[in-house]
């Protein structure tokens, strides 16, 4: 339901807004019977500015001069042209005109016009000439009525098409939100904030007894995706009260001051129905911090500001707010008082993930195949609508593929597709590109699978596909972790430049192919020394600072040029280091590389398990050869 239904209905029961229609419509009245004033004026002085008024003995002169050149009988005037004007330029002519006398013979007078080679045209008076005049005014003053009537209504807000300065949110009356706590999972934290909310506005008597007051605002912040709006829609369905919901950039318009406009209707809409709760979503477009330069954003802001000190809390008006940059929100929203708490919507964790998927596939038909314990697993850092878009893609393929249950491997796909893209069909690779591209990849899976502290290769793959990637390793976790060592940090370094030490070793050549492993590579090792400490040459100095890190904002340097030398001397270092050891470990492994190289080759794609057999094997053959050696 719109807020402008529930406001008409109000304004309605207001006497002195019954007021308004009625000034607005003679207002409406007399600006148009003075432009059809001022039009008429405009047009008589333009049409009269080509006309001089002359007496009739002015017209005889010229007449019996042979001076004229052209006449036009109308039934109450003469109009003429002279040769003197008719030598000049179209656009400088000027014609003369005069009374015609009463009962004068316009006949004879044509006739001897005639006669002396003047050319003569008679007007033909129309019966109907006076009605259609009288229908151009109408037709004209309506159009001009009309105009000026949708103008002082769009600016006093009546109507449809509504007011620059009317609210523009979107009000659902009780139960209309349809969501609950129950289609929001992997948020138990935020959801258990806003339980109090919930229950102050079920029972305020309870809270008022011992003094407690409503929060009058809660901030929800996060990742984008997160589900903050879906939290924000839940409290409302959960709360059964009318819930409000407006953009920032809402409140925004081309005219100054009709933001602040805005802000006051929304809470005067609010307070009516009260108790309610309103959201304001993405509020960083008009919470900005201020500065110097006052604009039309200032204003809305510090509306927005009075708004939140002046209503009472006890009505029962609750404002919710949603950011991924609180970091650039003006401090004076943020106090207490205003935005009471701050609520943090993380990325869910595995069993956050396990129950959104579950939610995400209450309506899809599963086989009974299907593990959702591994896709949580695989999906580690994925937020709520990541996963919802992981079910429906998966309920796609398996609809093309002619399926009415989704599989497990539905979900795999889905999953390495949202990764990776899709696979190119049509991509040719010669056959010394191919193995070039195999070893690359075999090199990041032989790594990641001999060392002590990586995560197990589930995939690989010399398929090309649409990211760009013409083959790709892909890792799963076997459990969720919060913290890295250092070990396990050079760990990943040594399996990012993989493929190109694997390159190096077998070929002795670079491609482009590592590109994207070394930015990512680059990238870990420059944390490493400017965010962790994990430096030998600037030790537990932290000289980078991470912005917007709910929108995954990149470390800005704060520091001297030198300090800046010297971080990415130590970055280089940690590269080097990492890519000498990879090299030295696939050297010792030359005949494994080779020989999972070839299988790849021949199948382009296999598991984890079978990468893993060949390395057993290999183990098997090294601990048989081992006691061997030792009887000699």
């Amino acid at each position: 339901m719109d807020i402008k239904n529930n406001d008409s209905k109000n304004r309605n029961n207001n006497p002195s807004d019954n007021k308004k229609p009625k000034s607005s419509i003679w207002f409406a009245l007399i600006v148009t019977v003075a432009i059809v004033i001022v039009i008429s004026l405009v047009y008589n002085a333009i049409t009269g500015s080509q006309f001089t008024q002359t007496s009739y003995s002015e017209f005889l002169d010229a007449k019996n001069a042979g001076q004229l050149v052209e006449v036009e009988l109308q039934h109450d005037r003469i109009i003429y042209l002279t040769k003197a004007e008719a030598a000049k330029p179209a656009n400088q002519q000027k014609a003369f005109y005069t009374g015609l006398p009463t009962g004068g013979d316009t006949l004879e007078l044509a006739k001897e016009l005639d006669e002396m080679g003047v050319k003569v045209s008679k007007q033909i008076v129309e019966d109907n000439s006076g009605i259609l005049m009288v229908l151009y005014y109408i037709f004209m003053f309506g159009i001009i009525f009309f105009t000026m009537r949708m103008l002082t209504r769009r600016m006093s807000g009546e109507g449809a098409m509504g007011g620059f300065g009317r609210s523009k949110a979107k009000m659902y009356m009780e139960k209309q939100t349809g969501i609950t706590f129950k289609d929001v999972a992997g948020q138990d934290e935020a959801k258990e904030s806003l339980q109090e909310i919930i229950d102050f506005l079920h029972n305020p008597q309870k809270y008022a007894e011992i003094g407690a007051k409503l929060p009058k605002g809660a901030l929800l912040v996060g990742s984008p995706g997160t589900g903050k709006t879906l939290l924000a829609k839940a409290v409302a369905g959960e709360a059964g009260v009318p819930f409000f919901s407006i953009s920032g950039s809402d409140f925004e318009e081309m005219f100054v001051g009709v933001g602040a406009s805005r802000v006051r209707d929304l809470f005067q809409q609010a307070t009516k129905v009260a108790p309610s709760i309103v959201f304001i979503d993405e509020i960083d477009a008009v919470g900005r911090t201020r500065d110097s330069r006052f604009g039309s954003n200032d204003q809305t802001l510090n509306q927005l500001l009075g708004e939140l000190d002046g209503f009472d809390s006890s009505k029962g008006v609750v404002i919710l707010a949603a950011t991924n940059r609180p970091e650039i929100l003006d401090k004076a929203l943020l106090r207490a008082g205003r935005f009471d708490r701050r609520i943090i919507v993380d990325r869910p964790n595995l069993q956050g993930r396990l129950d959104t998927l579950k939610v995400h596939t209450r309506k899809i038909k599963l086989a009974e195949d299907v593990n959702l314990q591994r896709i949580a697993q695989a999906t580690a850092g994925a937020v709520g609508a990541d996963l919802a878009n992981l079910v429906n893609e998966a309920a796609l393929r398996a609809v093309r593929q002619g399926r009415k249950a989704v599989n497990q491997e539905d979900l795999l796909v889905s999953f390495e597709t949202v990764i990776a893209g899709t696979e190119k069909k049509n991509t040719v690779l010669t056959d010394m590109e191919k193995r070039m591209v195999a070893y690359h990849e075999v090199g990041h899976a032989l790594v990641a699978a001999l060392e002590k502290h990586s995560q197990p290769v589930s995939k690989i793959t010399i398929v090309p596909h649409t990211s760009g990637a013409l083959g790709y390793t892909m890792q799963m976790p076997q459990e969720e972790k919060f913290l890295s060592t250092c070990e396990e940090l050079m760990t990943e370094l040594r399996t990012l430049v993989g493929g190109r030490a694997a390159e190096a070793v077998v070929f002795g050549v670079k491609t482009t192919g590592a590109s994207n492993d070394l930015q990512r590579a680059t990238a870990l090792a420059k944390s490493m020394v400017a965010q962790y400490g994990m430096g030998e040459a600037l030790g537990l100095m932290a000289p980078a600072t991470v912005q917007n890190q709910y929108l995954e904002g990149q470390a800005y340097m704060d520091c001297s040029q030198n300090t800046a030398s010297l971080v990415d001397q130590e970055t280089q270092r940690l590269l080097n280091m990492a890519y000498e050891d990879t090299k030295k470990l696939l050297t010792e492994n030359r005949s494994l590389l080779d020989e999972i190289s070839e299988f790849l080759l021949a199948k382009e794609t296999i598991t984890g398990d079978e990468l893993m057999a060949f390395i057993r094997a290999d183990e098997q053959e090294t601990s048989q050869e081992t006691p061997a050696q030792t009887e000699e």
